[in-house]
């Protein structure tokens, strides 16, 4: 007759717990002082039907390290937004960033690009053979 009411009292006290665990739930939330609808996190990607990245928005760490095309070193963390053809590659660039912005416009035939980071805003065109031009101030 012991182990009966042992076991009877675990019981008890297991539905006990069970309903005090069940009372306390909440649902999740992120931040309670973000509106309904409001995604957070540092990064997203829209996908296609076969899983392929179509277009990504992302926060990026700076990296004092980078080589930079001009020469430079260095970049500051920035937001970046892609958008990306069926190929993979990425046609619309736009980014954000403490010391500027930048945007590319680009596909099979060249590209354009809009920068106004540090002391020298440029638009650069650049056809498909890889000729360029540099529209500067």
């Amino acid at each position: 007759m012991g182990w009966r009411r042992i076991a009877l009292v675990l019981a008890g006290l297991n539905v006990v717990l069970m309903l005090l665990v069940l009372a306390s739930v909440r649902p999740l939330a992120a931040n309670e002082h973000v509106s309904p609808g409001v995604l957070r996190g540092s990064a997203l990607e829209l996908v296609d039907e076969r899983g392929r990245v179509r277009a990504e928005i992302k926060v990026l760490p700076a990296d004092p390290t980078a080589k930079m095309p001009d020469g430079t070193e260095g970049y500051p963390a920035s937001v970046l937004l892609r958008l990306i053809d069926s190929k993979g590659s990425p046609h619309v660039k736009l980014a954000a960033s403490e010391d500027g912005s930048g945007l590319v416009l680009g596909g099979e035939k060249g590209y354009v690009q809009i920068l106004s980071r540090g002391t020298n805003p440029h638009v650069k065109i650049v056809n498909g053979v890889g000729q360029e031009r540099t529209l500067e101030p």
